[in-house]
């Protein structure tokens, strides 16, 4: 009967696991640039003195879902959808780089061109710093331009250009804070063929649908475990009382 107690403990154990991934997911349904984590279970045997007659049930976040979220039209001038592969480069409160599909931009009140989340938004140079000026522009190759404060239309001024990489998909990791990072911890270079669709974002490519539907099999699928558990202590309790018998 421990053989069957077991099981359906490490399996509700690994479910709630994976209701906490999916319920993540639901949260950042309307995260910008956000990517959907995705879950799994597997059964590994338990090695240890003996045979391994035990087997634990195995949930675990092995992947993250790439598939690109739908731009949104804004008509902010420091909104920016990356078209296709591609992601911007923020920098950390360690002071490394980090990537993000959002790019929901802002000037703050020093000039320092932020995402959404409050990162410094990283540019060719470093850190994008925006002059005192009237209006900012972001190209589509993240030439990012300026009117200078008491300056003509005709005055436009060329800040820098955003940092835009490629690097493959499989060398890239997601931290808990939602960034991805490089698993060599190096930098990624920066590639021009990324390309951005200015006056827009992407959204987060949480299919809400399929989360709920899921978030209603787990919740099954745990019901189930407990009634597994709760069935080898009633066979226990029955097997005893036979014993008893005299």
């Amino acid at each position: 009967m421990d053989r069957l107690a077991y099981i359906a403990m490490t399996g509700a154990r690994q479910t709630e696991i994976a209701q906490t991934v999916n319920s993540n997911n639901l949260a950042n349904a309307s995260t910008t640039g956000f990517r959907a984590d995705l879950h799994a279970f597997e059964s590994l045997p338990v090695y240890g003195p003996g045979r391994p007659t035990r087997v634990n049930a195995i949930g675990e976040t092995f992947a993250t879902d790439f598939t690109q979220g739908a731009t949104l039209a804004t008509g902010r001038d420091l909104d920016v959808a990356i078209q296709g592969r591609g992601f911007f480069v923020v920098q950390t409160a360690d002071g490394g780089e980090a990537y993000t599909r959002a790019g929901d931009f802002r000037v703050n009140s020093v000039g320092q061109l932020l995402n959404g989340r409050g990162d410094p938004v990283m540019g060719e140079g470093g850190p994008v710093a925006i002059p005192p000026s009237t209006s900012i522009t972001i190209a589509t190759d993240g030439t990012i331009s300026v009117q200078p404060l008491g300056q003509s239309a005709a005055a436009i001024a060329t800040v820098d250009r955003l940092k835009l990489v490629n690097p493959a998909l499989d060398e890239l990791e997601k931290s808990a804070d939602g960034l991805f990072r490089r698993k060599d911890a190096a930098d990624a270079q920066a590639d021009a063929s990324v390309l951005l669709t200015p006056g827009a974002l992407e959204t987060s490519n949480v299919n809400v649908a399929e989360s709920l539907v899921s978030m209603i099999g787990l919740a099954r699928h745990y019901e189930m475990q407990v009634k597994a558990i709760k069935t080898a202590e009633e066979n226990a309790d029955s097997a005893a009382a036979l014993l008893r018998v005299r």
